[in-house]
Formats: structure tokens, C-alpha cells, sequence
């Protein structure tokens, strides 16, 4: 039977690299000489750090970093920002959050889409990838369609398409 998983994906190392420039672009920078902003990248957590002096410097800092992520191949819509909160000494502070999967809560969107669409395939969350088998190719396709059609607030990506 043909199926095929979507899924989201994330270069760990290109993101490691876009930190890397941001932060170097950050030390360079005329308007940051000086400033106590800061981009931290926690791997394990998935998660980025941003600290600036005030919310002005903390947006030029997120518009570094998402310009590097960018240049690099990564997703921004798979980024959660979480809201700015201030922190010691007058900075503020705020964390992004990598997606490196799709949440239980997006499957069952995902799936709910693909069955009001009255397709004929089946969906089946396993890990953090969906499952899509149908009876034949033409019908997986209109489902691929359909789901990069939508603007779920994600970026999907459509691996192990086999017949």
C-alpha cells in the first residue's frame, strides 16, 4: 500500500552554524559595542537565548538571528517565540523555541484536515511524524497538496514516499 510521512525537520548543525554567525555579527557590530545583548543556544533543549539591553536592541538581536537561520536553509515557521520579559540590571530577555517534530496537538490537525478533505487515505501518528497510506499514489498527492496548500503555522516536510 503507498504512504508517505510528513514531518518537520531540523538541521541541528545549520542552526548550530547560523547561532554561530549571528553571534559573531553581534560582536562586530558597531551599534552593539558595549551592549550586554547576548544570543545563547542551548542544543539539547532546542532553544535560543536572546538578552538585549532593551526591547529595541532584543528585536534588532531576533532580526540577526532570523536572517542567519534564514540564509542557512532553517525554517523560521517552525520557531516559537515565547514573550519578552525583563530581566536583571533593565534587559530584557526572550527565548525561541525550535519545533524538532510534530506535536501530538498538530497531528490531529493535520489529521482532521486531511478527513474533512474526504480523501481517500488514513493517517497514523507515529513518534513525531504522521503516517499517510492510501490505495494509490494520485490520492497521497492530493493529500501532499492539500497540506502544503494550508498554512498550518508550519513547515512540513514529505519523506518515505513509497508505492
Amino acid at each position: 500500500m503507498p504512504s508517505f510521512d510528513i514531518v518537520v525537520n531540523l538541521n541541528l548543525q545549520e542552526v548550530d552554524n547560523a547561532i554561530n554567525q549571528a553571534q559573531k555579527e553581534l560582536s562586530q557590530r558597531y551599534d552593539f559595542k558595549g551592549s550586554k545583548s547576548k544570543i545563547e543556544w542551548d542544543e539539547k533543549k532546542k532553544e535560543i537565548s536572546l538578552l538585549g539591553d532593551d526591547e529595541f536592541k532584543l528585536n534588532a538581536v531576533v532580526e540577526i538571528v532570523r536572517g542567519k537561520l534564514i540564509k542557512r536553509g532553517v525554517s523560521v515557521k517552525n520557531i516559537t517565540f515565547a514573550k519578552i520579559e525583563a530581566s536583571f540590571e533593565g534587559t530584557v530577555k526572550q527565548k525561541l523555541t525550535l519545533a524538532g517534530g510534530i506535536s501530538p496537538e498538530k497531528s490531529k490537525e493535520l489529521t482532521k484536515l486531511i478527513k474533512e478533505a474526504k480523501l481517500k487515505v488514513q493517517s497514523q501518528m507515529q513518534d513525531e511524524q504522521l503516517r499517510v497510506t492510501g490505495k494509490n499514489r494520485d490520492d497521497l498527492q492530493e493529500a501532499i497538496a492539500l497540506v502544503k496548500g494550508t498554512d498550518l503555522g508550519m513547515d512540513f516536510n514529505f519523506i518515505n514516499f513509497r508505492d
